[in-house]
């Protein structure tokens, strides 16, 4: 899986391809996402109204669910979008921002995963033990638990709807039945710009459109996230100057800088 000829391969496609990426997304993090699958490769789209996902799901490479600005028509179109999704053969990708904050936000991220069975499930450690639990918290949508805290949490969801499960933190885990990944890259100035968990995702399902082992596509991701976020780190002043440094650094990437940066363990 440490292989960085792989993930550059998967990003050429993107490139080349420019899969159409269907986000029903939050609010807070639309505009940002939209501008890094630009910047990646892919195409974006970003459709809500419950009277047309499902044909636009359907016309679409991946589809990403994100819960963040969560409100009952939205879960309408998410049911509508991932059961046309999922009738085509479309890869899923679930973001459950903030589940195991409010019982309404846990309550539909388990009904999503329940009955579409994504892809790929990405989402922090506090999210994904919420999942899978009854007892974990999350502190609004951060979380208050270590990625390694979640990794037989992961396991569980894995093998009970039979996708990957990405958990991002210093060192992400991504899971599908007995293969765990870990990428180590990224930077301490990324959890200060909003919206860039919500990035991973939609990355995710670029790469999703692209590969179909879920478990390679969501570490490929979140490599590729990591590394671009180390190089617009290291010219950055703050989280404004490395927000426009990340987007340069995604649409600038290159097969040596993921040569030279890749940090990923497979077991």
């Amino acid at each position: 899986m440490a292989d960085p000829s792989a993930v550059w391969q998967d990003v050429e496609r993107i490139r080349a391809q420019a899969p159409l990426i269907h986000n029903i997304t939050n609010y807070v993090a639309m505009n940002l996402t939209a501008n890094a699958l630009l910047a990646l490769g892919a195409s974006p789209v970003m459709a809500h109204a419950p009277e047309e996902v499902d044909e636009m799901a359907g016309s679409s490479a991946a589809l990403v669910l994100n819960i963040g600005t969560l409100s009952a028509p939205w879960v309408t179109a998410m049911l509508r979008a991932g059961n046309a999704a999922r009738r085509m053969g479309i890869p899923i990708v679930l973001d459950p921002v903030g589940a195991g904050a409010t019982r309404f936000r846990t309550e539909t991220a388990r009904r999503l995963l329940r009955d579409l069975r994504p892809a790929v499930l990405r989402g922090n450690a506090s999210e994904i033990l919420a999942l899978a639990t009854s007892e974990a918290g999350t502190k609004g949508v951060d979380s208050r638990h270590a990625p390694e805290a979640a990794l037989e949490a992961a396991r569980r969801l894995s093998a009970e709807f039979g996708g990957a499960v990405s958990v991002s933190g210093p060192v992400d885990i991504i899971v599908r039945g007995a293969s765990v990944v870990r990428t180590a890259n990224g930077h301490p100035l990324m959890p200060r710009v909003t919206g860039l968990g919500c990035v991973a995702t939609a990355l995710t399902g670029a790469f999703a459109a692209v590969n179909a082992s879920p478990l390679a596509a969501a570490a490929h991701a979140m490599a590729v996230m990591g590394i671009a976020g180390e190089i617009a780190g290291e010219g950055a002043a703050g989280p404004a100057s490395f927000e426009m440094r990340f987007l340069d650094a995604l649409y600038n990437l290159k097969e040596e800088d993921i040569a030279a940066r890749l940090k990923m363990e497979s077991a």
